[in-house]
């Protein structure tokens, strides 16, 4: 019988890879002549990524668009026609951003549950054509050993991320069957896998990312997308813990939105009516990120986050548009 969890999918141009292992066939993936972009903690789980690389460098915490604006100008001369990234959401990001700015390819390997390696969407380079579009990885490499390697509190709020990948995108006006339904498989995986808290099921956890990540790569996202991005941005929040916190939150806005579809949600979680908005709640404790006020953002930067997602275009696609109100009075219920 097939093994569903080691596999490779040929999607289109990308080829996905996943499984325990498999990280150490990435080179032979990859070949040679690459550019990494990676972190400290990533170095150490791919020490041969690393080594075969032609130059390295770490990327710093901080924001995609002036992240990838200052890379753009450091890799301007070098021939690599490729750009890899091992590391979490913001390396991945990073990783695409210089790709679309430098009409380079991207792959992606992915340390933590951010699900980016399977999409298009991030900011673009800072100095560089904003009209560009999005690069999605050509190659994804989805070892469960790095994907779900964070401690369990941080793996929470990477689960939380992942969540609201999967609630979200079957939502959208873009939603079409093929992506919902992973989705929707991708949340009952992150129930699953959370069922020992102590030490859940990693490995469900990387493929639920994945699964997430197409979600959201094909029906792309709203509300709940739009007010988590805005507490990081302008909040200061970390993303995991961004998407955490305000998830029940924005799960229970969409529910007043879309009643059947959560409905069907809730069903695919093997629980009664609200039990998305429940998995959500215990992430966020899990994740230590229940109030926004413990992620060190004051109550007086409500209202600034509440006028940037107030302008975000996103919001038009999980109608009825959340106005400025609805918007503070989901991060005042955070708080």
């Amino acid at each position: 019988m097939p093994d569903e969890r080691n596999f490779t999918w040929q999607d289109g141009e990308r080829t996905i890879r996943f499984g325990r292992g498999t990280v150490a066939q990435a080179t032979e993936l990859l070949g040679s002549g690459y550019v990494l972009l990676t972190t400290p903690r990533a170095r150490t789980l791919a020490p041969r990524v690393v080594d075969a690389a032609d130059e390295t460098h770490d990327v710093p915490d901080g924001f995609v668009d002036e992240l990838a604006g200052d890379l753009v100008e450091r890799l301007g001369v070098t021939d690599a026609t490729l750009i890899v990234a091992l590391g979490g959401g913001r390396v991945i990001d990073t990783a695409k951003a210089v790709a679309a700015a430098t009409g380079r390819h991207a792959a992606a390997i992915p340390t933590t549950l951010s699900s980016a390696e399977m999409t298009a969407v991030h900011r673009r380079a800072a100095g560089t054509r904003q009209d560009v579009p999005g690069v999605r990885p050509r190659i994804v490499i989805n070892d469960p050993d790095l994907c779900a390697s964070q401690p369990l509190q941080q793996l929470a709020a990477s689960s939380a991320n992942a969540l609201a990948h999967a609630v979200e995108g079957p939502l959208t006006t873009q939603s079409s069957p093929v992506p919902s339904i992973a989705g929707r498989d991708a949340a009952r995986l992150i129930a699953d896998a959370w069922m020992d808290e102590e030490e859940p099921d990693r490995e469900a956890l990387a493929l639920a990312s994945l699964l997430a990540g197409y979600s959201i790569d094909g029906n792309w996202y709203g509300l709940s997308h739009v007010c988590s991005q805005t507490l990081v941005r302008v909040g200061g929040a970390g993303h995991g813990q961004a998407n955490a916190v305000v998830l029940p939150h924005t799960t229970a806005a969409l529910r007043r939105r879309f009643p059947e579809r959560l409905e069907r949600l809730d069903k695919a979680l093997g629980g009664g009516d609200g039990a998305a908005e429940a998995l959500a709640v215990e992430l966020a404790r899990l994740a230590n990120a229940s109030r926004i006020r413990d992620l060190g953002v004051p109550q007086d930067a409500l209202d600034a986050c509440a006028d940037a997602a107030a302008g975000r275009a996103e919001l038009d696609l999980t109608p009825p548009r959340a106005g400025r109100d609805e918007l503070r009075a989901i991060y005042e219920a955070a708080w």
